[in-house]
């Protein structure tokens, strides 16, 4: 979700001025708002901050602070890690201050990667961060950190009760603190920096040795997506610090050899008078990404593989299951979108989604229990918006889920949107990635390199799944894509059509509507999907559960009626227009619903989840699952 849509023209595209104007224009209209900045705390409610797109908050500002020349406060303070060697792919390290005289709330620890990364000040870059939502006196400091957190997250330091006496006598009394940060392999060394002053004057009062990964190149993140409707292949993508070819073991003595790519500083989207944060403080070098193709399977049935190298070492055993072939008889799925990533520690990170942890978690039950066949994540992906690291955290978070089936994905503004880039919305939501990473990290089956519009089908149902950010007005080359897709589906085959795209056409979110609903895309769109009759539509982008009626040009030509065991049903025996839902509950901050929705809204429910849809060829039942409770909070279904 954005916080501001600006019309996009050609002109605009052309006028490099009128591109800072604007992008200054946005900046000032966020910077205005009376937010209250300060850390989030591990686990606390959200709050208006996260609205917003780059997550105004004063760790997100951390990047223009003034570095000041700390006070020679304390000759004894040191920092310290628990690591006494290179530090495994993943885990959990604590760091410790010491030599502290007058421990402070503003006492902060940054992990910052690579050791050899800028922690000074940059005075004269002060525009490249105008992007950020942040005006703030120079100088700045030149590389953002991983993750920070203060030091009071011990709640032994500001009360000194670990303590030190620094002479015979014990006259001088130093204290200690202790945090622990969560980690996993960015191939990059590590150093943490402890600063006093809190984020707003931060100053540098100690720094740890650098310390390394054991195998940078180790095969990492290993997770799997469908090529086209037989099921008969996967692609498994993975990231590793090497570059040679790399190999997948898998079924009966089967093997494939990875294709390897990666992306550069270069690829990033940017401005040549407005930097963006890909381009500039955000970037990380992201390695190298491995894909292989297995072939040779079978629909439905169940494997076992292992990926990596003898050089570089090899992944665990992994087992996962093929979908069904499209034409089948069921398919059991999971939907969501806006999900994003919960550090696993109590850190804050320029972006958290607070949900996203408890989602997942709730999603792996489900998938360890051997009953679900795809995932489909329709938009805002990992929300990393240019602070390229944030990837590998991503990736680490959905491991064992995208690992085990297929998943699926489309594209959001978070991954793609950038002036200049030929997206149809020109905000810096993706921070400069212009889709480079989402689409290196996700390979779908599209038709060409930013095209990233699909079809598939799986079971009795044909997926369209569509580009909300790339052109889709009437003739354009997506639009007429649709229709053809549509026009092709086999009823007697797939017999379920299912529309999937990152912005929807309705919410009932008010005051908000204009951001979250583009009428331009539902005039061009929606006569598509009554056409072709597709019977369900699936949305993100507003960042809540929403249930339709039948719906179309904001009328309901079709209402549910309760079955037997008082279940709403959809009859599209007698078909009258879509049921849109909007699923982008998984992790970002909930948006709240007001007490006047409009009269095609039924169901309306501000909690994390996911949606989980089984379908045969005469029914399909759709299911929204709470992640914290993991109990159905709504269900429908729809019948032929």
């Amino acid at each position: 979700m954005i916080q501001s849509t600006i019309k996009y023209s050609m002109m605009d595209r052309r006028n490099p001025s009128l591109q800072v104007l604007i992008i200054t224009i946005l900046v000032l209209s966020l910077t205005s708002s009376s937010y209250s900045h300060r850390l989030y705390p591990h686990g606390h409610e959200y709050k208006i901050e996260d609205y917003d797109h780059t997550m105004i908050s004063d760790f997100r500002l951390i990047n223009r602070m003034s570095l000041i020349k700390c006070p020679i406060e304390s000759p004894y303070i040191q920092i310290n890690t628990s690591a006494t060697s290179a530090l495994p792919n993943e885990g959990n390290i604590t760091v410790t201050v010491s030599g502290v005289l007058h421990p402070a709330t503003g006492d902060w620890v940054a992990m910052v990667s690579p050791s050899t990364a800028d922690i000074g000040s940059c005075p004269l870059d002060a525009v490249m961060y105008m992007q950020t939502g942040d005006l703030a006196s120079l100088p700045l400091l030149c590389h953002y950190p991983v993750k920070a957190q203060y030091v009071s997250n011990d709640p032994g330091y500001l009360s000194c009760q670990n303590s030190a006496c620094q002479d015979s006598s014990c006259l001088i009394k130093t204290c200690s603190g202790s945090i622990t940060f969560h980690y996993t392999n960015i191939r990059t060394d590590l150093i943490f920096v402890f600063f006093a002053g809190g984020v707003k004057t931060p100053c540098i009062l100690a720094t740890t040795q650098p310390i390394q990964f054991a195998n940078p190149a180790s095969p990492l993140y290993g997770h799997l997506s469908s090529i086209d409707s037989t099921a008969t292949s996967m692609t498994l993508t993975w990231v590793s610090g090497d570059q040679v070819p790399q190999q997948v073991l898998y079924g009966n003595n089967q093997s494939q050899t990875s294709v390897v790519t990666t992306f550069t500083q270069n690829d990033m989207c940017t401005t040549t008078l407005l930097p963006s944060p890909a381009k500039d403080f955000g970037w990380h070098d992201p390695g190298y990404v491995h894909s292989a193709v297995m072939t040779g399977l079978l629909p439905s049935t169940t494997y076992s593989y292992q990926y990596g190298s003898n050089s570089v070492g090899w992944s665990n055993q992994i087992q996962f299951r093929t979908p069904p072939a499209g034409g089948s008889n069921q398919l059991t799925f999971l939907a969501f979108g806006d999900m994003g990533k919960t550090p696993l520690d109590p850190s804050i990170e320029h972006y958290i989604q607070p949900g996203a942890e408890s989602v997942i978690q709730a999603m792996a039950s489900e998938v360890a229990a051997g009953n679900i066949d795809a995932i489909y994540h329709i938009g805002d992906i990992s929300y990393a918006t240019g602070f390229l690291v944030e990837w590998d955290f991503f990736l680490n978070l959905i491991e064992y889920i995208a690992s085990s089936v297929s998943y699926m994905t489309s594209i959001g503004n978070h991954e793609r949107d950038y002036i200049n880039s030929g997206s149809v919305y020109i905000t810096p939501d993706s921070g400069g990635e212009c889709g480079v990473p989402y689409e290196t990290y996700f390979p779908m089956p599209t038709p060409a390199k930013d095209k990233p519009w699909y079809s598939i089908e799986q079971g009795p149902v044909h997926f369209t799944v569509i580009s909300t950010e790339h052109p889709w007005s009437v003739n354009s080359e997506q639009y007429n894509w649709m229709q053809s897709d549509m026009a092709s589906v086999n009823r007697s085959r797939t017999p379920w059509l299912i529309f999937a795209g990152h912005r929807p056409m309705y919410s009932s979110i008010k005051g908000l509507e204009i951001l979250n609903v583009d009428p331009r895309f539902v005039s061009a769109v929606e006569p598509l999907l009554l056409q072709y009759q597709v019977d369900l539509a699936l949305f993100g982008h507003v960042h809540n559960y929403e249930r339709l009626c039948a719906v179309y040009q904001k009328q309901c030509l079709g209402m549910p009626i309760k079955n037997a065991n008082g279940i709403d049903t959809y009859d599209n025996g007698n078909y009258t227009a879509p049921v849109h839902v909007i699923i982008g509950m998984a992790g970002f901050t909930l948006d709240s619903f007001t007490s006047n929705p409009s009269s095609w809204s039924l169901v309306r429910i501000s909690e994390f989840g996911y949606s989980k849809v089984q379908a045969t060829p005469n029914s399909l039942l759709f299911q929204f699952v709470n992640g914290h409770t993991r109990q159905i909070d709504d269900s429908f279904y729809i019948t032929k």
